[in-house]
């Protein structure tokens, strides 16, 4: 089977929705730099919830991106890491985000000059 991003019933749509949704690329973007625990990275990720930050850590977790570790220690300690998928597919997300931030006041600058272009 061929895969085509353009393609309307391509698999890989998903699997794209899935690493570049607001919340997947920062959770790549952090995990990229080192292992977290959820709270540890709730933080890192300011402002994610619990509920999804879980189920963000679960989508990445079920497309092989992200391994859970659990220890069965008291209280439950749990770290996540990228797997090998999951940090060739952050090392492009995050690259896409450094160039987000670089870009971002030429952006603003476009947005200003096409809403002044518009204003009567």
């Amino acid at each position: 089977m061929e895969v085509s991003v353009k393609a309307p019933m391509c698999p890989s749509r998903g699997i794209l929705e899935h690493v570049t949704s607001r919340w997947g690329v920062l959770v790549l973007a952090a995990l990229f730099e080192r292992s977290y625990r959820f709270s540890e990275l709730r933080r890192e990720v300011g402002g994610v919830s619990e509920k999804m930050l879980a189920q963000t850590l679960q989508t990445l977790e079920r497309d092989g991106f992200v391994l859970r570790h659990a220890r069965p220690v008291i209280p439950p300690h749990v770290d996540y890491s990228l797997t090998e998928l999951g940090r060739e597919a952050a090392e492009q997300v995050w690259a896409l985000a450094r160039w987000t931030e670089r870009r971002t006041g030429e952006v603003e600058r476009a947005r200003v000059a096409y809403d002044e272009a518009r204003t009567p």
